[in-house]
């Protein structure tokens, strides 16, 4: 039960903060293109890369953090959900390049994103 707690008081806060940003972005650049969605997908998965590559580096790292942090935290945070919700809505709209170009771009900045900040983070003494 401890550890639900610990992944559903992270999955908390990491939605508040990814809903903070959907209105940032939406203020920011309108409701033309998904951009709240794409930016917690990259940044969610630059996090989690420096996050997983310092915690497995670390001695003693405890399966709690992991859950509060990875699970919950970033979890809430990131999510595909909302991204097939938007090439969803883009692809009815009949915006098949805006659709197709979101899903390229979602999937290869975000791995890509994981992997800058799991050399960052390994190339950081």
């Amino acid at each position: 039960m401890y550890h639900l707690v610990l992944v559903a008081a992270g999955g908390a806060v990491g939605a508040g903060l990814r809903h903070l940003v959907n209105l940032a972005t939406l203020r920011l650049f309108g409701s033309g293109f998904p951009w709240g969605t794409l930016t917690v997908n990259v940044v969610g998965s630059l996090a989690m890369g420096l996050f997983m590559a310092w915690l497995l580096r670390r001695t003693g790292s405890s399966a709690e953090l992991r859950l509060l942090v990875a699970t919950g935290l970033f979890g809430g945070f990131t999510t595909f959900s909302a991204f097939s919700l938007d090439f969803a809505v883009l692809y009815e709209r009949g915006a098949l390049m805006q659709a197709f170009s979101y899903v390229a771009a979602s999937v290869l900045l975000s791995i890509g994103a994981l992997f800058v900040g799991l050399w960052v983070a390994r190339n950081l003494a």
